[in-house]
């Protein structure tokens, strides 16, 4: 890993942007090009690691990513929010979900380097929580944080839910929180497939206000994993 100068790509994701001001990132090298990421956290105290990536065209300082490391670090979260390759390099959608979900890989394995001895936990918001999902067995994720998780695209039949994602998750031997907003044109998540959905009342797919109960919905999680 190397210390990097600066972010690349757009930063919004339902015109949702970072309400901080973003410290030097570190660079990871991956087959898909560089990736960012803002670390938090004391590592000689860690107790887990948690990663945590943005949606499709975002910001790895959205708000509801915020209220999830807020919720980590004070229950000895190292905390890791990613910028993916395909964003650094400026592109706006990730492409194919082979390639992202390989450079996650690669991302993931360098920042366990971190803290190698304690348990992972991952997670992003839309698009990111797929990934977090759809990879989850491969990294060896004891959990995973899905914010925003795009159950189904807008206006079209239930036959294309992406539950199956979440599922594969689990099955994988990670057990998943889901936190979605009641007004979220996507959907949300049944309870069978996730081991705990929380809805967040007047919460779009933005989910970009309540950042406290979001926040709060993953201290109280979490400690249930560790």
């Amino acid at each position: 890993m190397q210390t990097g100068t600066g972010r690349g790509g757009p930063a919004q994701d339902d015109a949702v942007q970072d309400d901080i001001v973003q410290a030097n990132p570190v660079q990871i090298t991956t087959e898909g090009g560089p990736a960012l990421a803002e670390i938090d956290g004391d590592g000689a105290a860690v107790r887990f690691l948690l990663v945590l990536t943005h949606g499709a065209g975002g910001s790895a300082g959205a708000p509801d990513l915020l209220a999830a490391r807020d919720a980590a670090r004070p229950l000895g979260g190292l905390v890791a929010r990613v910028t993916q390759p395909y964003l650094v390099r400026g592109a706006r959608a990730p492409g194919s979900p082979v390639r992202q979900d390989a450079a996650w890989a690669e991302v993931v394995a360098a920042l366990r380097e971190l803290a190698p001895a304690v348990p992972l936990i991952q997670g992003g918001r839309s698009n990111g929580a797929r990934v977090a999902c759809r990879t989850a067995g491969a990294v060896g994720a004891r959990a995973v944080i899905a914010l925003a998780f795009p159950l189904c695209p807008p206006g079209r039949s239930p036959a294309v839910s992406r539950a199956a994602e979440l599922r594969a998750a689990r099955e994988g031997g990670a057990r998943v929180l889901v936190v979605n907003g009641d007004r979220d044109p996507f959907g949300i998540p049944g309870a069978q497939d996730a081991d705990r959905v929380v809805v967040v009342p007047g919460e779009t797919h933005a989910l970009k206000g309540h950042r406290a109960v979001i926040a709060g919905a993953v201290a109280e999680w979490l400690p249930t994993v560790l």
